[in-house]
């Protein structure tokens, strides 16, 4: 993730039409911006990134909303352009700072309900639904929502209408000719839109370094038919539980080879029960739960599970470490990866394949067989939109700086009059002369720990993660009112000694916090503070020194 900007906030001219993103710019994921004009604010989207092994303990991270938070009053309301965790995962923690009314399109609306619900919040939020095409305004913003193909229904472009010029912000997206879900994308309205006139773009970066055009989910379907029809044994999918044009081709492509679908994990259920309650997955058959499908034969059941990602508490994490209660995969079985690997998750996909291997499981991916295309547009595809649309203006978004940078040489060589980068935290005027960077505000990120928002850069976090690198060490020593060790010192070394393996080691460092006590000079060792500071010293040198470690080491001192 690039670095967040130092702030030096600017001056808001009144009428000037400024972007801030809080999120998404600079990073893949945790997507938070910001429109402001004539005083007044407009959101679009508030979601959320994923924890790794660099925060220990903190699995959902979220964007700091201080900026906006602190001008809440002039917050318009926050609009959804689709229902991906990223784009709105983030609301059930974060509305309850800003208290805003929320715009979104059926499906994201009511899948947005499933987790207000979750979170103890549900009827608190004013929820409004927003069908494509509806034009509706906040202050000084006319927005309407255009449908767009992506990885899930009704992803939705936002037209940002003002005095000042028009802003096309895209969802995610593609130019799919066959999404199955949803209708394709409506070139005849873009190319009004640009007859309108459009200032600037804010665009997705995501899939930018692909110079084609995307594939589409109609071919996916057609090979998984292929696909499934070559095996003999189980089937498990690994796929992301929001593409619902994916579970319709799985489902159908089982039906086609005479096997029933089980779906294996929570989200999917939750993503299953949206679809159905939006009128989707109308065509599907009826899916089993994975207890219904344990009783298949092996050449009857295709089982679609959570966990494409290597999550920790997925299905298919569960399913290759053979701790899932009911579903089982061995020789002759069979997992696709009807999935890509994000950016970061290497390591543990790499490890749950090589369970699965070890099962004597194969495996089939995005390299072996037409199982994935991607939900965002390729650089063919960001062309054809600028073609079509004719923006004076283009800032990329949704990606790391590599994909910015990208984007804007797509741009530059399409002969786009300004095209800007910005990154978390930067201030962009997008209108008149002296469109650009114009300043910055503070950003940052918060960890979801347990029922509390903490800073990720906090000592909370910063300790636990010094504690899974280094190890944590507790030492405590009883002094009598002179000063002198009595008894024998206790010592505590979690994560770097052994108490049985490791005896002459532990007894060393006991011979230590005694040798430390008694080289301080009498008044030091009346003081709790210096001794305590003496004794983390010496006990964190010896950790240095003998296994080049620098463990959290606390000292407890006791008067007797």
């Amino acid at each position: 993730m690039a670095e967040p900007a130092p702030p030096s906030p600017p001056r808001f001219e009144e009428d000037a039409l400024y972007f801030v993103p809080l999120g998404g710019a600079g990073e893949i994921g945790m997507n938070l911006s910001l429109y402001g004009y004539r005083g007044r604010w407009l959101m679009v989207d508030l979601g959320i990134t994923f924890g790794n092994d660099t925060t220990p303990g903190v699995e959902v991270i979220v964007p700091d909303p201080s900026f906006i938070e602190e001008r809440r009053d002039d917050l318009l309301g926050l609009v959804i352009t689709h229902a991906h965790e990223d784009h709105l995962g983030a609301v059930p923690y974060l509305w309850p700072f800003l208290e805003c009314p929320v715009y979104a399109t059926p499906f994201a609306a009511e899948f947005l309900r499933h987790k207000l619900r979750e979170e103890g919040l549900n009827g608190d939020v004013e929820l409004t639904e927003v069908r494509h095409g509806e034009r509706f305004t906040l202050g000084p913003f006319d927005l309407e929502l255009i449908a767009t193909p992506h990885s899930i229904p009704e992803a939705s472009h936002l037209v940002v209408r003002t005095e000042a010029g028009t802003v096309f912000h895209t969802a995610d997206w593609k130019h799919d000719p066959e999404p199955l879900v949803g209708a394709p994308a409506d070139e005849d309205r873009l190319r009004r839109l640009g007859d309108e006139g459009v200032l600037a773009v804010v665009g997705d970066s995501t899939n930018i370094f692909n110079k084609d055009h995307t594939g589409s989910e109609g071919e996916v379907r057609r090979s998984l038919v292929e696909v499934f029809a070559q095996q003999t044994g189980r089937i498990a999918v690994a796929c992301f539980a929001s593409n619902i044009a994916r579970l319709e081709s799985i489902a159908l492509a089982a039906k086609a080879c005479g096997r029933d679908v089980a779906l294996v994990g929570r989200s999917l259920w939750r993503m299953h029960d949206t679809a159905k309650a939006c009128g989707y997955l109308t065509e599907a058959p009826r899916f089993l739960t994975d207890e219904e499908g344990a009783y298949l034969p092996r050449d009857k059941v295709v089982y679609v599970c959570t966990g494409s990602q290597g999550e920790p508490r997925a299905a298919l994490r569960r399913i290759a470490f053979d701790t899932h209660p009911h579903v089982t995969l061995g020789k002759g079985d069979v997992v696709i990866f009807s999935s890509r690997i994000i950016p970061g998750n290497e390591r543990p996909v790499l490890e749950v394949q090589n369970r699965l291997a070890s099962l004597g499981v194969s495996m089939i991916t995005p390299r072996e067989a037409l199982v994935h295309v991607s939900g965002h547009p390729g650089a063919q595809d960001v062309r054809n939109l600028y073609g079509w649309i004719r923006p004076s203006v283009v800032l990329p978004v949704h990606g790391e700086r590599m994909h910015l940078d990208e984007h804007a040489i797509e741009a530059r060589a399409l002969g786009i009059p300004t095209v800007l980068t910005a990154i978390n935290g930067q201030v962009v005027r997008l209108d008149g002369a002296e469109a650009g960077v114009v300043g910055s505000v503070s950003v940052g990120r918060l960890a979801v720990d347990g029922e509390r928002l903490i800073p990720l850069d906090s000592e909370v976090v910063r300790d636990r993660r010094r504690m899974a690198l280094g190890g944590a060490v507790v030492v405590s020593a009883a002094l009598d009112d002179k000063g002198r060790v009595v008894g024998d010192p206790r010592v505590a070394a979690r994560g770097l000694l052994d108490p049985k393996e490791d005896a002459e080691d532990i007894e060393e460092i006991l011979e230590i916090v005694r040798g430390t006590v008694a080289g301080l000079r009498p008044p030091e060792r009346l003081r709790d503070e210096a001794v305590e500071e003496a004794i983390r010293v010496s006990v964190r040198r010896f950790f240095r020194q003998s296994q080049g470690r620098r463990p959290v080491t606390d000292v407890h001192v006791l008067r007797v």
